[in-house]
């Protein structure tokens, strides 16, 4: 079996957040200062960008219901949630040209949730050789876009302009 190591994803680890949610801060606040990293707020969910991506593009879409886990939301919440990262796909695709895509949700602490109250699904665009020699020989991750420049990009992309 191989094995793919990121270790400097470790500095994120057990990192202090902000207090409350942030999901719900930026849903319900929308001059939050994370608010702009939001690209889409599609009905029943909402879209933002990873503020400590694994590359980038990486979004997080989490449904407008505070649930800790994908269990708790009813049959339109995950419509919702599923219709909202459908979209994501497409936004990204169309926009970034990425080879491929990681899609999941850490769920719980132990599953690596660094929001482990309000359940979310990271969409990560991928491409063929974007681990590179930086990460594996001086633990460095190279984002070759700000999250600002991103964050515009998309939102134009997700009005579909």
């Amino acid at each position: 079996m191989e094995r793919l190591w990121a270790p400097w994803r470790m500095q994120y680890v057990g990192v202090e957040q902000r207090p409350g949610c942030l999901f719900c801060r930026v849903i319900e606040n929308p001059d939050d200062p994370d608010a702009e990293l939001v690209v889409w707020r599609p009905e029943g969910a909402i879209v933002l960008l990873n503020k400590f991506p694994y590359n980038p593009g990486h979004a997080m879409v989490a449904p407008i219901l505070h649930v800790s886990t994908l269990e708790d939301l009813g049959d339109d919440q995950s419509l919702a949630l599923t219709r909202a990262v459908r979209r994501t796909l497409t936004v990204l695709r169309g926009t970034m040209n990425p080879h491929g895509f990681n899609v999941g949700a850490n769920i719980g602490n132990a599953a690596g949730a660094g929001i482990p109250d309000h359940v979310h699904l990271h969409v990560v665009p991928r491409w063929n050789g974007d681990t590179n020699f930086m990460a594996v020989i001086d633990d460095v991750k190279i984002i070759n876009e700000a999250l600002a420049q991103t964050a515009e990009k998309l939102k134009r992309a997700f009005a579909g302009t």
